[in-house]
């Protein structure tokens, strides 16, 4: 088995061993709706990057951000009851991008959209600026003209 695939599977049980622990609930209220998106562990599998997203105000992002850094050994533990490696690896709470990233996307796509429909508006109403068939046909040669 390659480093790589190791380091996978350890990052997936660890994405289970937390998404599960956080349903069944922390003790601390400051941790709201949080959604474990990735994990990614480096390759000697001794620091875990957890990516989470949060539902909720920014206020309510920040708590839950505070509420994962206290409960980070905790979860440590419990990941550490669940693998089967030597070493527990450490574990780093990371606030993922990808609401924010989906809505400036969204908001470029609505842009688009709006300008090709002006493009279209604009070509609908359009006339040739020179001869409407700019390219030159070939002529019709008659029998007269062959001899």
């Amino acid at each position: 088995m390659a480093q790589g695939d190791r380091a996978a599977k350890v990052a997936d049980r660890i994405k289970e061993v937390i998404a599960q622990r956080l349903e069944k609930g922390l003790r601390d209220p400051r941790v709201g709706f949080v959604t474990i998106t990735d994990v990614r562990v480096t390759g000697d599998l001794q620091h875990a990057s957890v990516f989470y997203t949060v539902y909720g105000t920014d206020e309510e992002r920040a708590d839950t951000a505070a509420g994962l850094k206290a409960a980070t050994g905790m979860l440590r533990t419990e990941v550490g009851r669940n693998l089967n490696t030597r070493l527990t690896p450490s574990l780093e709470f990371i606030a993922d991008a990808i609401p924010e990233n989906a809505a400036s996307i969204e908001a470029l796509l609505r842009e688009a959209s709006e300008r090709d429909n002006e493009a279209r508006a604009a070509a609908a109403n359009a006339t040739y600026a020179g001869d409407e068939d700019p390219y030159v046909k070939p002529r019709d040669l008659d029998d007269d003209d062959e001899r």
